[in-house]
């Protein structure tokens, strides 16, 4: 163990910290892209649960009309009622198939008085970013079904602008409509097969990824073992150091002396081995 006594230096105890230091933050990188990844695998299971589930009527998806559930997400809800054609909205920089454009948001009132936010789809914005023309919605008392979605925040710098809104603000959409509203959800509207094709477009189905969140959560984990490792052979590096420093110091001359010559047999002796002899003694 004196090998290692270099360990105590204050020196190797400012390693260790920095090291303890790096592990201890990608372990909490690691464990952030595990959450991350649990959140995926929950939004996937609300997919598989909820968007292909039959309707049931909005009253009773949402008994609460300011209320909602993170689990109620894409959950089919029937609604009968009237859409409100003069407070239509559209709401700006909505991507779509790597274009950006406007969604439709139409309110309809619904048979108890109430108003629900109607997601009817995307549309394209022209030349100059204004949306395109608007194809109205159906008039009188229709049935259609919707997918519910929480509602949006509000950006900091971005406010509406006429009938442009920045998001869907359902809190900003009632006080439009000045009626009673849900404000807890709105519906984003489900459309057959020939209606999806024309404007508004029907938005695309949620992907269901989980995402690269486990491999990057195992390499954070990785990193953190790899710190203690490096530490450990650099400790070894020093240690091998050290102890070839302290053997050239206390070991052999440099300068090796040469063996001396054993005399030969004195029945072979030349005049020249005596001399040699001589000099050796010398």
């Amino acid at each position: 163990m004196s090998d290692w006594r270099f360990l105590v230096a204050p020196r190797w105890a400012g390693y260790l910290a920095l090291v303890i230091v790096f592990a201890i933050a990608c372990s909490a990188l690691g464990t952030w892209q595990f959450n991350r990844r649990a959140e995926a695998l929950a939004e996937v299971a609300r997919i598989d649960a909820n968007y292909d589930a039959d309707p049931v009527p909005v009253a009773e998806a949402l008994p609460d009309p300011d209320g909602f559930d993170i689990g109620q997400r894409w959950q089919v809800v029937a609604l009968t009622g009237e859409y409100l054609h003069d407070e239509e909205v559209v709401v700006r920089n909505r991507p779509f198939e790597s274009s950006t454009g406007f969604e439709v948001i139409t309110p309809m009132r619904l048979a108890d008085g109430t108003v629900f936010m109607v997601d009817r789809g995307w549309i394209a914005q022209d030349s100059d970013g204004r949306p395109s023309e608007v194809p109205a919605a159906p008039e009188g008392e229709v049935s259609v079904t919707a997918r519910l979605k929480a509602g949006e925040a509000t950006i900091a710098g971005r406010t509406s602008s006429g009938f442009e809104m920045a998001t869907i603000d359902l809190d900003e959409l009632a006080e439009r409509v000045g009626e009673p509203s849900y404000t807890g959800a709105y519906g984003i509207l489900v459309q057959s097969a020939a209606d999806a094709a024309e404007p508004p477009l029907a938005l695309p189905r949620p992907v269901r990824d989980e995402g690269p969140h486990l491999s990057y959560a195992l390499q954070w984990f990785v990193f953190a073992l790899l710190a203690f490792i490096a530490l450990g052979w650099f400790a070894n590096q020093e240690r091998k150091a050290l102890s070839t420093d302290a053997a050239e110091r206390s070991g052999a001359p440099k300068h090796p002396v040469e063996p001396r010559r054993s005399p030969r047999p004195a029945r072979n002796r030349s005049d020249a081995d005596v001399e040699d002899e001589i000099l050796d003694r010398r």
